[in-house]
C-alpha cells in the first residue's frame, strides 16, 4: 500500500534561522514558523490559535534560506514531517517533531522579485546522523 508524508504551510519566520554546516560541508538551516487560525466562537467572539512547526533545510535550500529568510518574513514550506526521539536533561524520554522542507518560497511583496524555490532534496546527506548527535532536541 502507498503511503503520503506531505506537509504544506504557509506562515511567518519566528526567529533569524540557524545555519550550520556537516563534516562534508553542505549547509543545514533550522529555523521556525509560526502558524495562525482564527475562528468566531459560539457568543461570536473572535477566537485564535497559533502553532510553531520547526522547519530543517538541507544543502541549496539551506543556503537559500540563509541568504534570504529572515525573522517576520512570510513563507511557503513544502515537506515532510519527521519526528526524532531524545532523552530530555532530566533522562525522560520523548518526541519531538520537524519538516524537512523540500522547497521554499518567499511570500512577501518586497521580495516577489526574488522569490526563491530549489529542487527537492527530502533526504538528509549520509553523515546527518554524526551531525545530529551534536544538536540538542530541548
Amino acid at each position: 500500500m502507498a503511503s503520503v508524508n506531505k506537509v504544506i504551510l504557509i506562515g511567518n519566520v519566528g526567529g533569524d534561522p540557524e545555519i550550520k554546516y556537516m563534516p562534508n560541508g553542505e549547509a543545514v538551516a533550522n529555523f521556525s514558523i509560526a502558524t495562525t487560525d482564527q475562528w468566531k466562537d459560539k457568543q461570536g467572539q473572535k477566537q485564535e490559535r497559533t502553532e510553531w512547526h520547526r522547519i530543517v533545510a538541507y544543502r541549496k535550500l539551506a543556503e537559500i534560506v540563509e541568504s534570504y529568510v529572515k525573522k517576520g518574513k512570510s513563507v511557503y514550506i513544502s515537506g515532510a514531517i519527521q519526528s526524532q526521539k531524545y532523552t530530555d536533561k532530566q533522562g525522560v524520554d520523548k518526541v519531538s517533531f520537524q519538516i524537512v522542507a523540500d522547497e521554499l518560497r518567499l511570500l512577501d511583496r518586497a521580495q516577489e522579485q526574488q522569490q526563491q524555490s530549489a529542487p527537492k532534496e527530502s533526504a538528509p546527506p549520509a553523515d546527518f546522523d554524526d551531525f545530529m548527535d551534536d544538536v540538542p532536541f530541548n
